[in-house]
């Protein structure tokens, strides 16, 4: 009993007494927004969803709504602007190692998501020739995203090699 009790409390010292390993963290944000971009912590960088860019703009004039294309129109979309953010931090697609994906149903096409179009403009960004490594990768259907007319946004967690 008494040599069960001495590695317990072992145990409780050791975890409560080890300090935590101090990680970097660095915020990129622009003025104004109300969420950073991508957040690094230590060698691991975190980008926030990321929409597509619209084919045409909304019009507030003409009361039109923004125009964004099909499902992989979409996706090639945001995986340029996923690529160019990784760029301006010393990162490519490679470093991608967790990707989450949340779609909407296409109106277009009754309703359903476009599983096969997002994985078509996917299939130009990872596993290539050029670029082989995949990330591991969820996606999920939600009901609505938070731009009128888009269909998916896409997030990453990226790791820097050593």
């Amino acid at each position: 009993m008494r040599m069960r009790i001495a590695f317990v409390a072992f145990v409780v010292a050791a975890t409560v007494g080890t300090p935590a390993i101090a990680q970097t963290v660095k915020h990129i944000q622009t003025e104004g927004a109300g969420i950073a971009s991508a957040v690094w912590v230590g060698d691991m960088l975190y980008v926030s969803g990321q929409l597509p860019n619209p084919k045409t703009p909304a019009d507030r004039e003409k009361g039109t709504a923004a125009v964004y294309g099909n499902t992989q129109e979409q996706a090639e979309s945001v995986f340029a602007k996923i690529q160019t953010m990784l760029k301006e931090q010393g990162l490519g697609m490679g470093d991608v190692v967790m990707m989450r994906v949340y779609m909407a149903a296409d109106p277009a096409i009754g309703n359903k998501i476009d599983f096969a179009g997002m994985n078509a403009a996917y299939a130009k960004f990872f596993g290539t020739k050029e670029q082989p490594n995949k990330p591991a990768r969820s996606t999920f259907q939600v009901a609505a995203l938070v731009a009128q007319g888009a269909l998916l946004e896409v997030e990453v967690q990226a790791a820097r090699s050593k």
